[in-house]
């Protein structure tokens, strides 16, 4: 299969808009179409067709019982896949949607198992981006879309990232240059009385408690991959977001965390050894490959960059990484839950 590649500006011109059109009939026959998101960029297949489901698995590597996220155009669009909307959905719509907040909700059975892994819940997003809403449109039907990326891998934040992963298996992608926030959407269970964060995200703890009050936080969020959890929602099991190299997570007082890093480094050769570090840190370190990821005092930036940071080293061929450690506060939450899946749990606290 050739992969056909089309740039679009997010302003999306009438003629930019033929290869939405292109897109949304390859959509509707079943085909597979990557596109960009505010997040990451995902890869797209009609969410009520089951073949199109089977086929997103199979372009990915990804297990079949991992659910995938359902996207919609407008809030309207819930009640066709969800048989039970309650009021705190509309809540949390008004507020975050179109925005990177997913919502878990009883499906209906027009949505297929192989869309929900198995489940009888199905994952809502309204995505905060004109391309993903304008193929949403014309394609007529809800999208299923997780990340287009090789299942495991990093996120893809541009449609670079999509081509290396999945060119050549896929029909389409529509490159809308370089994603805003990063990382992927937070994930929030309302089916089960009070809300439960399933993956933290943009839309943090706080910015939920403030709405609705105290927000449960499920506790498999953070279970070692490997564990006997049936996930309810993407990135719940199994290795993600992970480079080629063995990347390892330093935390603890900066001071003994950079002179640690340093003396780590120093045990391997000299090319196959990197760090990832912030701008405040990076003239802290002279061996190895160094790499920031963005400043401490703009979380956003190091969000944005994470998973570009991670492939970049696996170009350079780097085999030992060593990451410092963040903040667990607002959205650090969501930046330390990515870089512990992708370092399998290895954790080292000085």
């Amino acid at each position: 299969m050739k992969t056909r590649i089309y740039k679009i500006s997010e302003e999306v011109s009438e003629s930019e808009y033929d290869y939405i059109k292109e897109a949304a009939e390859v959509i509707k026959k079943g085909g597979l179409v990557a596109f960009p998101t505010e997040t990451v960029y995902g890869l797209g297949g009609n969410a009520l067709n089951p073949e199109s489901s089977k086929k997103i698995y199979g372009a990915k590597g990804r297990p079949s019982d991992n659910p995938l996220i359902v996207h919609i155009s407008e809030f309207n669009e819930i009640y066709m896949l969800a048989r039970e909307v309650p009021e705190t959905a509309r809540i949390l719509a008004d507020r975050f949607w179109p925005g990177p907040l997913t919502m878990i909700l009883k499906k209906k059975s027009v949505v297929p198992y192989e869309t929900t892994g198995g489940l009888d819940t199905v994952a809502i997003r309204l995505p905060d981006n004109p391309i993903a809403i304008s193929l949403i449109r014309e394609s007529k039907v809800p999208i299923a879309a997780p990340s287009a990326n090789k299942s495991g891998k990093p996120s893809p934040t541009s449609a670079e990232h999509v081509a290396k992963d999945l060119a050549g298996k896929i029909d389409i992608i529509l490159d809308g240059g370089k994603v805003d926030i990063g990382i992927e959407s937070t994930i929030v269970d309302l089916t089960d009385g009070a809300p439960v964060i399933l993956r933290p995200g943009y839309v943090n703890q706080k910015m939920l408690d403030d709405i609705l009050g105290d927000v449960l936080r499920d506790p498999a969020i953070d279970n070692k991959a490997g564990d006997d959890i049936r996930p309810k929602a993407p990135g719940m099991m199994y290795r993600h977001y992970a480079p080629e190299g063995e990347l390892t997570v330093i935390e603890g007082n900066m001071s003994d965390v950079t002179d640690k890093i340093n003396e780590l480094v120093r045990t391997y050769d000299e090319d196959t050894v990197g760090v990832i570090t912030t701008i405040e840190n990076r003239g802290r370190y002279n061996y190895g490959t160094v790499m920031y990821i963005g400043s401490r005092k703009d979380e956003i930036t190091i969000a944005h960059n994470l998973y570009a940071v991670l492939r970049k080293m696996d170009e350079c061929k780097i085999k030992h990484i060593f990451i410092e450690g963040f903040s667990n506060e607002g959205l650090g939450d969501a930046i330390m839950n990515r870089i512990i899946k992708a370092a399998g749990h290895r954790i080292l606290k000085v």
